[in-house]
């Protein structure tokens, strides 16, 4: 997804090999290649998506599932399954993540219903939640020079940052000259090559000492995540006052306090808690949910906007959206050049105020919005203002963490931007259908009324999202007081 940020979740535990190993730049083509897979998977499924829905009649109140069953079993089990890598094998986990995605992506792509799309999704997210961070673990115990691993980094980034690009184009090549179920079924022949690959050339490395998981809280703050989406979904469905909302909201709550109360008492917790109570890496968390939460159903309603009201083929509207990518990549260069003489919290809030402007620019839109004069620069300053949020926000992770802690606070970025869109996509997803189901109250349901609702409800989702923004910004403004000299200068991958 553009914007989104990986960060290397460390291996602190692990034992560096004493010599460099010899086929560690084939291994480092294999570990691209899986990241790759998992790049494209988040835009190419939004481009496909508006076939999709048609295609198994999946409900405008649904059809956020699709995004969000992936995105909320990714970052509810994403540290979980960093722990997994470290403890079971990073060349284990690495291949189980990689062949259940494959698995997971034909199920999806083969999928003959909505409800079994949306369980290949989530079936996707768990195996991701194992792939993506055996794949940076990887990388850091196979590279332990600094220069090596700086080399090796920045491939694994532009692979990262550029497969965005790719995915939205490939996803329209696909949709529209075979079949959006190619969308999902291309991550098998990409596995494959992969898999292969990664037998005789990845090696094996395990980190040591205490191996216990917490499973609970796994188990609690998914369910709770999950309870929550599917409570906003019920209000698209019931209204916000109906007995079921309000219950599912309700146990989200619940679930999310007991992973707390699990947190805290546990001797070996997914998400150690000391690690958000710091004053500015709670704040850079906090940001970055928002920010996740304001642009994740923002681009899956750009999309339908491409689709169904400019009438755009799919592989135009890949084209179409590429824009705030090529902002992203900008801005994100940009931004690590500035970090060090101007600090992260500037470069957030101007990134914040920047990316809001941008959102802004959308709920203009009407039914036959001009790209060049309108959409082009909304696209640009909404991808630059993600360009240089994200990159700060990856640094202020690590902001005073002990070494032992950096991995949880890596990860714990990457989840956040996760559930901050699986949260968002709900959200925004239903107030577009409550502002589409309003519109057409008292007015003829004609092709032109219902064209017209579509629009409105694509702007309350645009405004709902820059709200988010704006609140993201405050937060910034608010809990973060790092100086740029606390920086630290480490590993972080900053993905356009």
């Amino acid at each position: 997804m553009p914007g989104s940020t990986s960060t290397m979740p460390g291996a602190p535990d692990a034992e560096a090999p004493t010599a460099a190993h010899p086929r560690r730049w084939l291994a480092l083509a294999v570990i691209a290649i899986s990241q790759l897979m998992v790049v494209l998977d988040a835009t190419i499924v939004n481009i496909a998506l508006p076939k999709a829905q048609i295609s198994l009649g999946i409900s405008d109140a649904d059809r956020q599932w699709v995004v969000t069953a992936y995105t909320l079993t990714f970052g509810g089990l994403l540290l979980l399954g960093g722990r997994i890598a470290d403890y079971w094998g990073r060349k284990r986990t690495f291949i189980v993540g990689m062949v259940g995605f494959a698995i997971a992506s034909a199920i999806g792509g083969l999928a003959t219903t909505g409800g079994l799309l949306f369980a290949a999704r989530a079936l996707q997210g768990a195996f991701g939640a194992l792939l993506a961070p055996a794949a940076l673990a990887l990388l850091t115990v196979l590279f332990t020079e600094a220069t090596e691993r700086a080399k090796a980094f920045a491939v694994y980034g532009a692979i990262a940052g550029g497969g965005s690009a790719v995915g939205l184009v490939l996803g329209g090549v696909l949709t529209e000259y075979a079949n959006w179920r190619w969308c999902l079924l291309v991550n098998i022949p990409i596995a494959a090559v992969a898999l292969f690959a990664a037998i005789p050339l990845v090696p094996e490395s395990r980190a040591h000492g205490n191996t216990r998981y917490d499973v609970p809280g796994a188990i609690f703050v998914t369910a709770g995540l999950v309870s929550l989406v599917y409570g906003f979904t019920k209000a698209a469905e019931d209204g916000w006052d109906a007995t079921a909302t309000i219950g599912f909201i309700a146990a989200g709550l619940v679930l999310l306090a007991a992973f707390v109360v699990i947190e805290l008492r546990s001797s070996h917790p997914l998400l150690p808690l000391r690690i958000i109570l710091d004053r500015n890496r709670g704040g850079a968390y906090l940001a970055s949910t928002l920010v996740g939460a304001g642009l994740f159903g923002a681009f899956l309603f750009l999309t339908f906007y491409f689709q169904v009201v400019l009438q755009y083929t799919p592989l135009e509207a890949g084209l179409a959206s590429l824009p705030v990518t090529a902002g992203v990549l900008v801005a994100a260069g940009a931004a690590s050049q500035l970090m060090p003489r101007v600090g992260a919290k500037p470069l957030m809030l101007a990134g914040t105020v920047l990316a809001a402007v941008g959102m802004l620019l959308l709920t203009q839109i009407d039914l036959d919005t001009s790209f060049l004069t309108h959409l082009l620069p909304a696209q640009v300053i909404l991808g630059m203002g993600l360009g240089f949020t994200f990159v700060p926000l990856s640094s202020l992770a690590l902001v005073g963490v002990p070494e032992h802690d950096a991995g949880a606070a890596s990860a714990t970025l990457n989840a956040t931007q996760q559930i901050g869109g699986s949260l968002g996509t709900a959200l925004l997803n239903t107030m577009y259908t409550s502002a589409v189901t309003a519109y057409l109250i008292g007015r003829i349901p004609d092709p032109v009324n219902q064209v017209k609702a579509l629009v409105h409800g694509y702007t309350v989702a645009f405004a709902w999202g820059t709200g988010l923004i704006v609140l993201a910004g405050i937060a910034t403004l608010v809990l973060i007081k790092v100086r740029k000299e606390d920086i630290p200068t480490g590993n972080a991958v900053h993905v356009g």
